[in-house]
């Protein structure tokens, strides 16, 4: 028989229960930071919340399945996200906080140029990889070609062609209406939408507001004055865009209203209601198709049956490109590497878009632009229906 004394029984509860915690510890999943940067108050708040949700199903499908294997390490993922509230100035300091305080090095977000200008001050010198959404060109066409920024959903310069084919043959335009912000993005945006009416051989009477603003009457008046039998509300923000519908039907504007960019149709519909019938778009995705269903099927398991904004799925997209990129480069720490991979990642299908093609270069001097189908909608008793499916040139 083998006597154990008290003391030594006690040892070796206390070494078991040792080896236990750091057999625990080793198993433990580390977590990983991915940042957020988006509109969460004011005019963009719809484009904030479809960047996090987008971003939160798609970290929530790599958790439930393990997590994230890399470096011979797993990780557990985490989004951290600042509200830039539509601004440049709050884009820069949501980066400013997620890159020098929190250490973040790859971030989903934001939308607006504006706040991509702000943030990009702060990530591009940081070798911060930025997964964002911004028409002005300079997000991709600057000094930094070999840069950490890519974009993931169409400008103007991209489906504008297309669109605007599409819009002459069907819609029979002859002199459009359009209001843009009154500041550096909205002076820089303006002039090419302008130009490729007018080489289409349609007139265009332009003018300007001011972020913010709630009461547009007096210059669609003005644009109604000019004779436009057409009012385009192209790029502008879901709350901005979904009043400019509403009060362009309350002052007795009966003619064409569309829109050639910033896709917010739910939305629209939401702010401007029975007024929103008969509003056509361009619209990123087709949420009733059938590839689409487990997306929207995951997104109503998550946060209920209500509007999903179509930059929803562009940001699940871009945030499964930058976790399998990560995964590929085998390194949580250097971004050049993830952002090589992400170069590379031609095929790779997150599921929701059909497999990742890159261009640009032409137009910017970089393939950091996600190439994607487009579609063309218009609401009918509420609700959108898709009138034709358009692609990049």
């Amino acid at each position: 028989m083998i006597k154990i004394s008290r003391r030594n029984a006690l040892a070796g509860i206390a070494a078991a229960a040792a080896i236990a915690t750091v057999s625990s510890t080793a198993l433990a999943a580390e977590t990983l930071r991915i940042g957020a940067i988006g509109s969460l108050s004011g005019g963009g708040t719809a484009w904030g919340l479809a960047i996090k949700r987008g971003a939160e199903l798609a970290i929530d499908e790599v958790n439930q399945a393990g997590g994230l294997s890399v470096g011979g390490k797993n990780y557990n993922l985490e989004l951290l996200m600042y509200d830039d509230q539509y601004t440049g100035q709050g884009g820069k300091t949501a980066a400013e906080r997620l890159v020098f305080q929190d250490k973040v090095k790859y971030i989903v977000g934001p939308i607006g140029s504006n706040p991509v200008l702000s943030a990009m001050e702060v990530t591009t010198p940081q070798k911060v990889l930025l997964m964002s959404n911004g028409y002005t060109p300079k997000i991709l066409d600057n000094e930094h070609k070999a840069s950490y920024n890519f974009r993931f959903t169409l400008t103007n310069l991209e489906y504008a062609p297309s669109m605007m084919k599409w819009v002459k043959e069907n819609l029979k335009v002859t002199k459009v209406g359009i209001l843009v912000p009154n500041d550096a993005i909205g002076q820089s945006v303006a002039p090419p939408l302008v130009k490729l009416y007018q080489d289409n051989g349609i007139q265009t009477v332009v003018d300007y507001y001011e972020r913010g603003s709630k009461e547009f009457s007096p210059l669609i008046t003005r644009l109604m004055a000019a004779g436009i039998d057409g009012f385009d509300i192209n790029f502008n923000a879901p709350g901005e865009a979904g009043l400019m519908v509403k009060q362009a039907r309350q002052i007795g504007y009966d003619k064409l209203v569309y829109q050639m960019g910033g896709p917010s149709v739910p939305e629209i519909i939401e702010v401007a209601g029975q007024h929103s019938e008969g509003f056509i778009s361009y619209e990123m995705f087709d949420f009733d198709a059938p590839s689409a269903q487990p997306f929207v099927k995951a997104y109503a398991a998550k946060y209920g049956k209500g509007i999903i904004n179509s930059q929803t799925p562009a940001f699940y997209n871009a945030t499964k490109i930058l976790i399998e990129a990560i995964r590929r480069a085998d390194t949580v720490d250097d971004t050049t590497k993830i952002r090589d991979a992400v170069e590379k990642l031609a095929g790779y299908d997150a599921g929701v878009y059909g497999p990742v093609r890159w261009t640009g270069k032409a137009i910017y001097g970089v393939d950091h632009q996600l190439a994607l189908p487009f579609y063309v909608v218009e609401v009918k008793n509420g609700k959108p229906v898709t009138r034709a499916v358009l692609s990049v040139d």
